[in-house]
């Protein structure tokens, strides 16, 4: 939806089978993303396999600069594009109220009722904890803080682990909406004409200033806020999420902006490899993995080349993505309707499901690969059987799993 016309908040809501296939395929690769977090070695998660491997990391560090960026943008395109429809109904209040209920109940049910199995396989694993879920559970529910070291988010007496994205999504949502009268003023009008309209932007304004505004977050917040996902300070996180939601809906249904990365998907995946290549580079050459002695390197500020290799890379292969899954994607795949459905309740499952099988293949000493592949193909299975036999057959848990009411 181009924000530059008020008017445009009218219009009737499209659907995209690029962006729909693209969500499918975003939280599809999370999926695959969280198991190698069991595996690969030197990075924290809530369980881990004895067959951990160094070499993951740098395919999980390519992947991670920009999977959690595309889900928000791609949460950014479709709210601008269902945003029309949903106001229709009762007003930017209405939606507001939708939205809450949409992305809260399914948090707050997750944090009761599908993590906590998580934070006990993770306690137990770390010895804060005796087995026994049931007794796990009743101390659980009382929400009071645990002792530290137990489980992530022990100090807080409940977690929400994976979940975190929801809160996000949530209060980006919010301050969006909130925002969106401003836009319909004369001066708002006039600024996001010149501001929130990329679609008119020159090719290369494009790709330099929201990379520029990565590489500020980057430089100047990332070492004092590191993520964290608590929402409360995260102040790096959100410079980065909130901006590619916000780019995300600024650019939504703007045709202009589909036309001009369609003549610059080539380019923008020239300077995604060149700039992937170079922070990689940087990054083996300071883990020592390369044999180039930095001092022999010229006198430049190294650290900062990094982080701009890091947000161009980061920018540029989101319109790369964009580009080519528009190109490509934008059709009516007869799988996607009903993968389209499953991918909010399968989000809020995978975790519970790949921490619980870990904690049980872990001690049966499989092979590594073995392992890896009865952990995957468990948490797979799992959410399609829970969410076809459980979550599309019992109203009552429709909505607790962000699932669309099922007619009878």
């Amino acid at each position: 939806m181009n924000i530059r016309d008020a008017r445009d908040l009218d219009r009737a809501p499209v659907r995209r089978h690029d962006i729909d296939t693209l969500r499918v395929l975003a939280f599809g690769l999370l999926i695959a993303y969280h198991v190698g977090m069991v595996y690969v070695a030197g990075w924290n998660f809530h369980i881990k396999s004895p067959h951990q491997q160094e070499w993951l990391q740098w395919p999980m560090v390519a992947v991670n600069r920009w999977r959690m960026p595309l889900i928000f943008m791609l949460s950014g395109i479709a709210l601008a594009l269902s945003l029309p429809g949903l106001r229709s109904a009762g007003g930017l209040g209405g939606v507001a109220l939708r939205r809450s209920g949409h992305l809260l109940m399914p948090l707050a049910f997750g944090m009761i009722a599908v993590v906590p199995v998580q934070a006990y396989c993770e306690a137990v694993a770390n010895g804060a904890v005796e087995p026994g879920f049931g007794t796990f559970m009743w101390r659980y529910l009382q929400f009071r803080p645990w002792p530290e070291g137990g489980f992530a988010g022990a100090a807080y007496g409940i977690t929400w682990n994976h979940l975190w994205f929801l809160s996000y999504l949530w209060a980006y949502t919010l301050l969006l909406l909130a925002i969106l009268p401003l836009c319909r003023t004369r001066t708002g009008v006039r600024l996001a004409a010149g501001c929130m309209a990329p679609g008119g932007w020159p090719a290369a304004v494009l790709v330099a200033l929201p990379a520029a505004w990565f590489f500020g977050a980057l430089y100047l917040l990332e070492p004092r806020f590191p993520e964290n996902h608590a929402l409360e300070g995260d102040w790096y996180a959100h410079a980065k999420y909130l901006a590619c939601f916000g780019m995300g809906y600024a650019l939504g249904g703007d045709p202009r902006f589909w036309a001009r990365i369609d003549r610059m998907r080539w380019a923008c995946l020239a300077i995604e490899a060149t700039s992937m290549i170079l922070y990689l580079f940087l990054r083996l050459v300071g883990a020592g993995l390369v044999t180039v002695d930095p001092a022999d390197m010229p006198d430049w500020h190294w650290s900062m080349i990094s982080r701009g290799a890091h947000a161009l890379y980061l920018w540029t292969a989101l319109l790369t993505i964009l580009a080519f899954g528009h190109r490509w994607l934008d059709r009516p795949w007869p799988w996607l309707p009903r993968a389209n459905e499953a991918v909010y309740p399968w989000y809020i499952l995978h975790q519970s499901l790949i921490v619980p099988l870990a904690f049980l293949a872990i001690p049966l000493g499989l092979a590594g690969w073995l392992e890896a592949c009865v952990i995957l193909a468990g948490t797979v299975l799992g959410c399609a059987l829970l969410h076809e036999l459980l979550i599309k057959r019992i109203r009552l848990l429709q909505p607790l799993f962000g699932a669309a009411r099922q007619s009878r």
